[in-house]
């Protein structure tokens, strides 16, 4: 299960805490290690001190949650977390959501594009306006019915067992296909889960004229997470989500996590 490492990239506003406080959580609930970067540009010696001060504002902000702090040099954010995260053997990268966007729903920075487009690990961004509300309720699988879904299943199926929360996999229904063999491809993921972990998960069609509104259409719970496969253009073992699905995480209003192409 993901989480034996959290890594999160803090900055001193408000989508820096609240990806703070998701990857806070989220470590305290596996018992995974917590890393804390801050990412500076090269040649920068006081961007170098602000990432310093930063790091120990992330300190206070934690209230003695223990966790290795790192200022990191690159030439980009996203960039320098996803190496970081390899040199540190991380399996989490946490970010939030950029300024100025919808609060309760996702806003995507260039930070959190360069990682939903090319992270070596799963990636978790926070909507705008996150705060834990303590045990996660529910695992929910965005699943259509192709490889990278399938090979999901089993995975988060486990996850939800671990944890001891109920699993929902939902299929966005934008009434472009059959909704008949929608379903057929929900009870064969029902199925899947079952015969991999016996977990019962359970199946679900939301439908809407667009992402959002499919989205929209769908109960979420406080607590729930949401987990996305990557799309069949991924790299192996790299995180890339397609035009649809990039839809789907700006329009929910709970944390998002993208599984890299061939996590296991």
């Amino acid at each position: 299960m993901i989480g034996e490492h959290v890594i999160v990239g803090y900055t001193r506003d408000a989508g820096g805490r609240e990806a703070l406080a998701l990857a806070s959580s989220i470590s305290q609930l596996t018992g995974g290690e917590l890393t804390v970067a801050a990412i500076y540009p090269p040649n920068s010696p006081g961007e170098a001190v602000q990432a310093q001060a930063s790091l120990a504002e992330a300190g206070v902000e934690l209230e003695g949650v223990p966790a290795e702090f790192i200022a990191f040099e690159s030439r980009g954010a996203g960039r320098g977390l996803g190496v970081l995260a390899s040199r540190i053997r991380a399996d989490l990268i946490v970010v939030g959501s950029a300024a100025g966007g919808q609060h309760g729903r996702i806003s995507i920075g260039s930070t959190a594009d360069h990682l939903l487009h090319l992270s070596p690990e799963a990636v978790m961004v926070a909507p705008s306006g996150y705060k834990p509300v303590g045990e996660p309720s529910r695992l929910t699988l965005a699943y259509v019915h192709r490889p990278q879904c399938d090979e999901a299943v089993p995975r988060v199926a486990e996850a939800a067992l671990r944890l001891g929360v109920p699993l929902r996999l939902i299929t966005f229904d934008l009434r472009t296909d059959d909704p008949e063999r929608i379903r057929d491809d929900l009870a064969l993921a029902v199925r899947l889960a079952w015969e991999s972990t016996g977990i019962e998960a359970e199946a679900e069609v939301s439908e809407g004229h667009d992402a959002a509104a499919a989205v929209g259409a769908a109960e979420w719970l406080p607590g729930e997470l949401l987990v996305c496969a990557s799309g069949e253009d991924a790299q192996p073992h790299r995180v890339f989500l397609g035009e649809l699905a990039m839809k789907v995480l700006r329009a929910s209003p709970v944390p998002v996590t993208v599984l890299p192409r061939g996590f296991s």
